[in-house]
């Protein structure tokens, strides 16, 4: 299981990606789609088109790492839908919450307006 640091920069890219690529391609995808620097410390989550896949790519004191997960059956990971830029920031505490299956961006319990309460 993947315990990464609450405190750890998270950035889930929103745009699916062809699950075929490795390290060294999502990390180009970092660098010059995203222009941002691969070898900083964070942890950079890709999905693909049907969210049933997930790879994370990070640099590592010498080389780049890539973690994997599939789920298997109906299961997909939760995305973000309607979001502007291409990437959202969340916490390393987060991200396990998104790999467990939990939707990060729902709102959360609906207001009641009661007016009394018998």
């Amino acid at each position: 299981m993947m315990r990464p640091d609450a405190k750890v920069a998270v950035f889930v890219c929103v745009a699916p990606v062809d699950m075929r690529k490795q390290a060294a391609t999502l990390a180009l995808i970092v660098e010059q789609t995203l222009k941002r620097n691969i070898f900083e410390p964070a942890l950079w989550v890709f999905s693909n088109e049907r969210r049933d896949r997930i790879k994370i790519v990070y640099w590592q004191r010498n080389g780049l790492c890539l973690w994997s997960k599939r789920l298997e059956g109906r299961d997909r990971f939760i995305f973000p839908r309607h979001i502007e830029g291409e990437t959202v920031t969340i916490r390393g505490d987060e991200l396990e919450e998104l790999l467990a299956g939990f939707d990060l961006w729902r709102v959360g319990h609906r207001e009641l307006l009661l007016r009394r309460v018998g």
